[in-house]
């Protein structure tokens, strides 16, 4: 996949940088100038050119905004929600089209897209360390989510935002998120990852005991109440909805 992107980019007229940070354990990020402009030469929103353009996934944001949708994740228009590792802005953006809530917090490394979020969307962006969402109250965000963001990084990244996570959650609001469990690595994604999935990116793609992330949420008092398979490179990951007891 990374090397499809970068043939992709190549021919878009830029290519991928590095980036420094390594706070998500990602090697390689989506140029923000480039990417931008880029979408807006092809008359597509960011998101819709991600999906399209460089995952070759057309659609692939949406569905899984619409399975949400139609589980009533936005149902209860949440007043407050908080999104880690945004990124270019996809989920956020179509986040946006189903509920309107009076805050929306993101903890996002990479300060161009940080700073394109807040300005195109409004969203507020919190200071970011890497797995901590400590500037966010305790009990205070009716939807957390993070789309994409937990495949790529290290276990215990991911642990201690699961932690911070269920913190921040009033009694009663939904997380969300995808992991790559044990569902979406039979042997043909298994190979599939092995032989088209390139070189890899250090900890991306990064696997996740399903029964790990059911049982420690459940230690934290969120019920798993749904998951759904969605697309991810050349597989899958699987979401979870995580309601927190009242």
């Amino acid at each position: 996949m990374k090397s499809g992107v970068k043939r992709l980019l190549g021919r878009a007229g830029f290519d991928i940088v590095r980036s420094t940070n390594h706070l998500g354990g990602v090697d390689d990020f989506i140029p923000f100038e480039a990417t931008v402009r880029a979408a807006r030469a092809a008359g597509l929103s960011v998101g819709d050119y991600i999906d399209e353009v460089m995952n070759g996934t057309p659609g692939a944001t949406q569905s899984t905004i619409d399975e949400l949708s139609a589980l009533g994740v936005f149902a209860a228009n949440p007043n407050t929600v908080l999104e880690i590792g945004p990124g270019s802005g996809r989920y956020l953006e179509k986040t946006l089209k189903e509920c309107a809530p009076d805050r929306y917090e993101i903890y996002e490394t990479a300060e161009p897209w940080a700073n394109y979020l807040t300005d195109t969307f409004g969203v507020v962006a919190q200071p970011t360390a890497g797995s901590s969402l400590a500037p966010t109250p305790d009990g205070s965000i009716d939807l957390v989510q993070a789309h994409k963001v937990f495949n790529t990084v290290t276990f215990l990244c991911a642990s201690r935002y699961f932690f911070e996570m269920a913190r921040v959650t009033r009694p009663g609001g939904r997380i969300v998120f995808d992991v790559m469990t044990e569902t979406c690595l039979e042997p043909a994604a298994v190979g599939a990852w092995a032989t088209q999935g390139g070189a890899g990116h250090d900890s991306y793609p990064a696997a996740m005991p399903r029964r790990t992330c059911v049982d420690l949420f459940a230690a934290l008092g969120c019920s798993l109440e749904a998951s759904f398979l969605a697309p991810m490179g050349v597989a899958s990951t699987e979401v979870l909805v995580f309601r927190k007891g009242t």
